[in-house]
């Protein structure tokens, strides 16, 4: 199985009117500036101009505000793998998409992706977190695949699939320290050398890594009209927001 589809309509979560959508996209911008501990309702509820009643009865607790973060996070995460699979279809460009993606996260849905991996720690154990686990252990499973797929095809060189995953999601986690949207390094040009650098580890012919890592390559291009078809549908939790 692959990435999970979306449900009817497209929604990625909860159905939410205007104001609940508000709240979380606050709460999520408060997570991403100074953590999910220095986050209170006090301080969205005077942001937003609303009483601390308002989040109360749509959310309850701040529990499930992050939860409901995390999960919509991760089914925009599946969604984009989904429409990258439609187009490439061999495992090497599979594993080259995955980390095209991955470094575009801190440009595209920048303030969930920080928000989402400064606590995701948090994430990992937490009583009714499951299905968050369960979409994280998704995408992982997605990744781990690609690599046995690679290796029985005689594509990758045999190695711990595990290992590799996580080497490959480690890579990428920590960006959101040192990387600026603004700064003088172009997020295309920071995905085509991690694509090149992590390629060259696993494939058995390593010229080919140039190739995948080409920022107007095909698999830079199937990448970038899917994140753009995200934003396009609003599936993006920063859509219509610049990017900071």
């Amino acid at each position: 199985m692959v990435a999970r589809p979306l449900p009817p309509g497209g929604s990625t979560g909860p159905r939410r009117d205007s104001r609940r959508a508000d709240i979380l996209a606050a709460f999520t911008r408060a997570v991403a500036e100074r953590g999910y501990d220095g986050t209170n309702f006090g301080d969205l509820a005077l942001e937003l101009g609303i009483s601390k009643g308002t989040i109360v009865h749509h959310f309850g607790t701040k529990d499930r505000m992050l939860r409901e973060l995390h999960e919509g996070y991760m089914r925009r995460r599946l969604a984009e793998v989904q429409v990258v699979w439609a187009r490439l279809t061999g495992p090497a460009e599979r594993l080259a998409a995955f980390v095209h993606l991955g470094v575009r996260y801190q440009v595209v849905d920048r303030t969930a992706t920080v928000a989402f991996q400064r606590e995701v720690l948090r994430f990992a154990a937490e009583p009714g977190m499951e299905t968050s686990q369960s979409l994280r252990g998704e995408y992982r499973e997605l990744v781990e695949r690609v690599l046995a797929e690679g290796t029985a095809a005689g594509v990758f060189r045999p190695g711990d699939d595990r290992l590799r995953t996580l080497q490959l999601f480690g890579s990428v986690h920590w960006m959101w320290t040192w990387f600026d949207p603004a700064g003088p390094r172009e997020v295309a040009d920071v995905a085509a050398s991690f694509v090149e650098t992590f390629l060259a580890g696993v494939l058995v012919d390593r010229a080919r890594a140039a190739t995948l890592a080409d920022r107007s390559g095909l698999v830079a291009q199937v990448v970038a009209e899917a994140v753009a078809a995200g934003r396009a549908e609003g599936l993006d939790g920063d859509a219509g927001h610049t990017p900071g």
